[in-house]
């Protein structure tokens, strides 16, 4: 019997039947529907970026409490996701449970991700242009993007492709974690430990980079297209294995069975 308060968790193997659902619905979702909540995910996600950005004005973002404060602060793009509801490009690996188990076809969750990769490009980017115009970075705080950005870009492929792996298994391992939560409270407690771990170690999501970089082109980075686009390219590539290889596929392996018990 559910408790009534709200304080019991879903078990793993309920966890799984969850996520399978929730790609089954996300592979479904109408063309348009799909495109306005990716747009709304990215914009979400660069709230956060922005909000991490304010907060590391004026510290040592290399590491240490100023950091994790900062990664606090960007959990707020996940939880907007979440509990506002997005769909958001590296929370969506996770459809590879629903896929390896037959319920969607491959075409379906390739049509998903390039739809709201697509569309959290444009949130994102929309939303770096919109702080432009605000004078905000105008101050230390575009300082603060300028070096930001020009930290991504400086990383190497290989460098880029793996924090890119890690980050990502952090932030689906988040959403996992929402799933078993019943209550707003209890996904908002899920999202901020692992969303923080990630920012904290200096690990590279794509969809923040979407934003990050942008801002700080904006605030006048020296950055050329093509560097940002590799960055972006190795990061994403990074967040596909992570997630659905490192805990998609991971979890699908322990429990996929299970939904059929």
């Amino acid at each position: 019997m559910t408790n009534p308060t709200g304080f019991d968790a879903y078990k793993p193997s309920e966890i799984a039947r969850l996520v399978e659902a929730a790609g089954v619905a996300k592979a479904r979702l109408p063309v348009m529907q799909v495109i306005a909540l990716a747009v709304l995910a990215g914009a979400f996600i660069g709230i956060g970026a922005a909000a991490y950005t304010m907060v590391m004005t004026g510290a040592d973002a290399s590491f240490g409490p100023a950091r994790f404060l900062g990664g606090v602060v960007f959990s707020l793009g996940l939880i907007l996701v979440i509990v506002g509801g997005a769909e958001l490009f590296t929370g969506n690996a996770l459809m590879v449970m629903a896929t390896v188990d037959g319920l969607i076809t491959p075409g379906e969750m390739s049509r998903n991700w390039a739809i709201v990769y697509a569309g959290n490009f444009a949130g994102a980017v929309s939303l770096a242009l919109a702080m432009s115009f605000t004078g905000i970075l105008d101050g230390a705080a575009g300082t603060t993007a300028v070096a930001i950005a020009e930290a991504k870009v400086s990383l190497d492929w290989s460098q880029a492709f793996f924090r890119g792996v890690l980050c990502n298994m952090l932030v689906c391992l988040a959403v996992w974690l929402t799933l078993a939560a019943r209550t707003v409270s209890g996904k908002i407690l899920a999202i901020i430990w692992p969303i923080s771990c990630f920012v904290l170690l200096g690990l590279e999501h794509s969809i923040a980079n979407m934003y990050l970089i942008p801002q700080g082109m904006l605030a006048g980075a020296q950055i050329e297209i093509g560097a940002f686009a590799t960055n972006l390219l190795f990061v994403t590539l990074g967040n596909i294995a992570g997630g659905a290889g490192g805990v998609a596929l991971a979890y699908r392996l322990a429990y996929g069975a299970a939904r059929n018990g």
